[in-house]
């Protein structure tokens, strides 16, 4: 096999970040990843530090590429893909940056977001951005760190300073600063980015108080972004593709053909639906956004943000010591009394699709003297599944292409068989669990390697993908109905009463 069928992928993750090394049959060859410290300097806000990700970058790269035994030469391309909304400010002669990153999670400019919103503005951002206002994106975080480091706005408007997501970030500090670019999936999560267009937006700076000087050049999800510092790893690797790590899960499970949907389980639950050369609008409050650009072409998609599924389990393990470990939540749940209905709306940071209310806290409900472990276990899955059909239920509403979905799955979660099952029976649809569970990384490398004309093209790309198993609908459609029912009404007591509940 030529050795320039290998393609590097940079995942950069919420709480840790992995770099892959495939081989021309798409194959993991070798892995190194690093966790790291999250912080929470008040509450609802979350950051990071972006030496942090750097650091972690290059030391997870330098892990894959010598466990891969393959050269940095004999690598064809590296794909980035990264934690979408994460927002980083820094001095363009020294790349330091000027405060800590503010992470999609963070919550601090609800109150900016409910005040645009108040004067109005909403309805301009939704038919450009196809976003919503809500703090999740980048937009508003740009412009705090400017108002709230001291002499940011001016040195910004000077050009003195970059914005980047941390795709970009990465990608400046790979090329020794040489590159200011990202991807149009990454620039159509900001608030700024008109996705008719292709093109960031006036009013829409002018509105959100952010200096066009700051930002990055938008390329093809698939483009040449440079090459890597020859310093860092022995040799300048070219950097061939970025996408975000929703819109890479995407590519990553052949979702190249309209109606095709994914969802990824990590920290939060996301679900992507292509809906071609088509952007919908929803009116279910879901996301319209850019699935990819290839070749000067936008592909768009719905997509709906759940902000915890994952981090139900976690809080399971970490905050209420009901179980060792993740893996146990499955086995635990699988034991849990068929009687008890108890229903946890895990909202910690708020919800998201298709609710978008930042101040609702999370609540659980039906807790009898029966409660134990297993049944909060159970609770805690099923709220991942129930949020789930949250999502499909508004794209079928949405979209007519969306009616006969089969869903794509990965993340950590699908490795419990209690809840893909769970999910295929509350979604009333087919759950499809990859041989590869790697689809976001594996979405990184496809761009690069396909832009370096070692892999093939989607249509030879889609044909690598395999099934491991799909789970089918076996619940009664009664209980089902039932269980939905207590869930809305669940949600609806959790609602804020500034959500006009």
């Amino acid at each position: 096999m030529n050795d320039h069928g290998h393609v590097l992928a940079i995942d950069q993750g919420t709480t840790s970040t992995r770099a892959i090394v495939f081989d021309a049959r798409f194959r993991v060859c070798g892995i190194g990843q690093q966790e790291f410290p999250q912080h929470f300097p008040d509450s609802g806000w979350v950051e990071h530090a972006p030496a942090d990700l750097w650091h972690t970058t290059l030391a997870t790269v330098r892990e894959a590429i010598d466990r891969a035994g393959v050269p940095a030469a004999g690598i064809a391309g590296i794909g980035i893909t990264n934690q979408r909304e994460t927002t980083v400010v820094w001095d363009r002669a020294t790349g330091e940056p000027v405060h800590r990153a503010i992470v999609w999670q963070d919550r601090r400019t609800a109150d900016v977001c409910a005040r645009l919103r108040a004067d109005g503005l909403e309805p301009m951002v939704s038919s450009r951005t196809g976003l919503l206002l809500d703090p999740y994106f980048s937009g508003t975080k740009i412009a705090w760190i400017l108002d709230h480091v001291p002499g940011a706005r001016a040195r910004a408007e000077r050009g003195d300073l970059a914005f980047g997501t941390v795709d970009t970030f990465l990608l400046w500090h790979l090329t020794g600063g040489r590159v200011h670019a990202t991807d149009a999936t990454n620039a159509s999560r900001t608030l700024l980015y008109d996705i008719r267009a292709n093109a960031w937006d006036d009013a829409l700076l002018t509105a959100l108080r952010v200096p066009r000087a700051l930002l990055p050049e938008v390329r093809d999800s698939a483009a040449d972004f440079g090459a890597t510092d020859p310093a860092l790893f022995g040799a300048a690797i070219p950097i061939r593709g970025i996408a975000g790590d929703q819109q890479a899960a995407t590519i990553g499970q052949a979702c190249f053909e309209p109606g095709m949907t994914k969802s990824t389980y990590g920290t939060g639950c996301f679900a992507v639906l292509n809906t071609g050369a088509d952007i919908v609008a929803s009116r279910q409050r879901l996301l319209s956004t850019i699935a990819y650009r290839l070749r000067g072409r936008t592909t768009y998609a719905l997509e709906g943000s759940i902000f915890v599924a994952g981090a139900a389990v976690q809080w399971l393990r970490d905050g209420l010591g009901v179980i060792d470990s993740a893996a146990a939540s499955g086995v635990l749940a699988a034991q849990a009394d068929p009687h008890q209905r108890v229903y946890l709306v895990p909202a910690f940071t708020g919800l998201g699709a298709p609710w978008w209310d930042a101040e609702a806290r999370g609540a659980m409900f039906g807790i009898t003297r029966g409660t134990g472990p297993k049944e909060l276990a159970c609770a805690a899955l099923e709220s991942v599944c129930y949020q789930t059909w949250d999502l499909v239920d508004a794209m079928r509403k949405d979209w007519s292409g969306a009616a006969q979905t089969v869903l794509r799955v990965d993340g950590g979660m699908v490795a419990s068989d209690w809840t893909m099952q769970r999910l295929a029976d509350l979604i009333a649809a087919p759950v499809d669990r990859p041989a590869v569970l790697e689809t976001t990384a594996l979405g990184a490398a496809w761009l690069a390697g396909m832009q370096a004309g070692v892999w093939p093209d989607e249509a030879g790309f889609a044909t690598s993908w395999r099934l491991e198993r799909r789970f089918t609908p076996t619940m009664d459609e009664a209980d089902r109905t039932q269980r939905i029912a207590g869930w809305r009404d669940a949600v609806r007591r959790t609602l804020s009463t500034s959500h006009g509940n």
